[in-house]
């Protein structure tokens, strides 16, 4: 995997924070590519 630096929004980080801090996912990382993953599938690969 490459890395990238990301500018967010606090709110964003506060958010991604909770989702770890309660057990969803286990780092900020996964919280971020899981919500890239969705937007690519929904932007690119389905056709409505």
């Amino acid at each position: 995997m490459k890395i990238i630096t990301v500018k967010l929004p606090e709110q964003f980080l506060e958010a991604i924070d909770e989702l770890v801090n309660t057990g969803r996912y286990e780092s900020r990382s996964e919280v971020i590519r899981a919500a890239i993953g969705d937007f690519i599938r929904k932007e690119l690969w389905v056709k409505e």
